[in-house]
């Protein structure tokens, strides 16, 4: 890879950190995991440019890295399931009154923890579909599944969460 190129996979590696954050924290509830995820998944990434193609999405590849990492790190024996909901959860500034940005923030813990509660196929596709606005087909090319996975999944994966945090289902 010549020196243009690899300066353009960088700049562009640097402009999706934000998301790469968005989707980890999604897949993890957030956190050191979180940043864990961002890191090994810019850090393989980096280690192997030279297969990612030039002229495709380099945001499906490196998502389709942190699913992977993360089904990985999931799987792997040393892995303990243990992490504290931050104390803090950030509501962005909507003008709600102190009431509602309360009620927000409460709604947000109760999400965050029912999604930790899922999956992880499930909280890919959630992340992938509902928080990064991909469609079906873009995220069944990330996770190298058909398309009707994508969707049943989805399906049930937003069923699942619904009922979680008490919220009307739509049948």
């Amino acid at each position: 890879m010549h020196t243009q190129s690899r300066n353009g996979f960088n700049n562009q590696l640097v402009t999706l950190l934000p998301r790469l954050r968005r989707f980890a924290y999604a897949l993890t509830a957030g956190g050191p995991d979180a940043d864990d995820l961002v890191q090994a998944a810019c850090e393989r990434a980096l280690s192997r440019k030279n297969q990612w193609r030039k002229g495709s999405r380099l945001d499906s590849w490196l998502f389709k890295i942190m699913s992977r990492l993360r089904i990985d790190t999931y799987r792997s024996k040393d892995f303990k399931l243990v992490r504290q909901l931050q104390d803090e959860t950030t509501v962005p500034d909507n003008g709600l009154t102190p009431e509602e940005e309360v009620d927000t923030k409460a709604r947000l813990k109760q999400v965050i923890l029912a999604m930790d509660q899922l999956s992880e196929q499930d909280k890919a596709m959630l992340a992938l579909v509902c928080l990064e606005g991909y469609s079906y087909r873009d995220t069944a090319t990330m996770l190298d599944i058909p398309i009707g996975t994508v969707m049943s999944r989805l399906a049930r994966a937003r069923k699942k969460l619904v009922k979680m945090v008490g919220g009307p289902s739509r049948d």
